[in-house]
């Protein structure tokens, strides 16, 4: 039986095993008690609740926008739909940066007010202080290279990061930075599939992929992706396992139908 089915809780010590077992670890993103319940039950070991709730929650074209404030509610909504797997927050934007004082702060606040099990950040040498200084309080610390969407607008595009060598290299030096500093994962988003795999090889912490191939320890998506809610957007690494927004669309279009041609409510559905 898999590491995963035999657990009541998936905890930062589990993941650790999962890895040295060669088990793959499961990641998905969710924001609202609703999803997180079903997202749960169905058995995900990580959820992620992601600044990706910017886009996907808020309509904002990129995750700068939101506020430590929503996160937290997006979080605490997360906590109250789940009794076995682990929770990420994601710090937004402005929280951490340049600042290990307001990233322990912002740290803090997410882990009271929320409920949830750890935090991640993203960036590697230019961050070691804030996150040595969040660990430092006992709070438990995911990592994110490559593709590091607050940077968007240093970057300028959302293309695959460390093509090239000297970018792949401070990637490669940044992943065993986080891991010798604390942190108990990595995320690597959009990078080679080689690196990533070279990463995942030379690290002893899991490392989760999203456009990272299949040589990691596991593999997160954006779930209003993966079951084609959101439908503009079709990267690559992206597999649809539903097409949602159809379905749904077409069930508003039924209910839309029956309430103007007064089939409903039926002699049944009244008191």
């Amino acid at each position: 039986m898999s590491i995963h089915k035999k657990v009541k809780r998936i905890t930062t010590h589990i993941l650790q095993e999962m890895k040295h077992n060669g088990e793959k670890i499961s990641m998905l993103t969710a924001y609202d008690y609703s999803m997180a319940k079903i997202v749960d039950e169905a058995g995900i070991d990580i959820i992620l609740v992601g600044d990706s709730a910017s886009n996907v929650m808020a309509g904002h074209e990129t995750t700068l926008p939101i506020t430590l404030d929503q996160m937290i509610y997006h979080a605490s909504s997360v906590v109250r739909g789940i009794s076995r797997t682990l929770v990420v927050v994601d710090l937004p934007f402005g929280t951490y940066q340049g600042d290990s004082k307001a990233a322990l702060n912002s740290s803090i606040r997410i882990m009271k007010e929320s409920g949830a099990h750890a935090v991640k950040l993203e960036g590697g040498h230019q961050i070691k202080e804030s996150i040595e200084r969040i660990l430092s309080a006992g709070i438990p610390v995911m990592g994110h290279l490559g593709l590091t969407p607050q940077s968007i607008y240093k970057f300028g595009t959302y293309t695959v990061r460390a093509k090239e060598e000297e970018e792949a290299n401070t990637l490669l030096n940044d992943a065993k930075l986080l891991e010798e500093i604390g942190c108990f994962a990595i995320v690597l988003e959009k990078v080679p599939a080689k690196l990533a795999q070279r990463v995942a090889e030379s690290i002893s912490i899991p490392v989760i992929g999203i456009g990272a191939g299949a040589g990691v320890d596991g593999q997160v998506l954006v779930l209003h992706d993966m079951l084609g809610i959101t439908h503009e957007f079709s990267p690559r690494f992206l597999r649809r396992y539903h097409s949602l927004y159809e379905e749904m669309k077409g069930a508003v279009e039924n209910y839309i139908s029956d309430v103007k041609s007064k089939s409903f409510p039926n002699d049944k559905e009244q008191y």
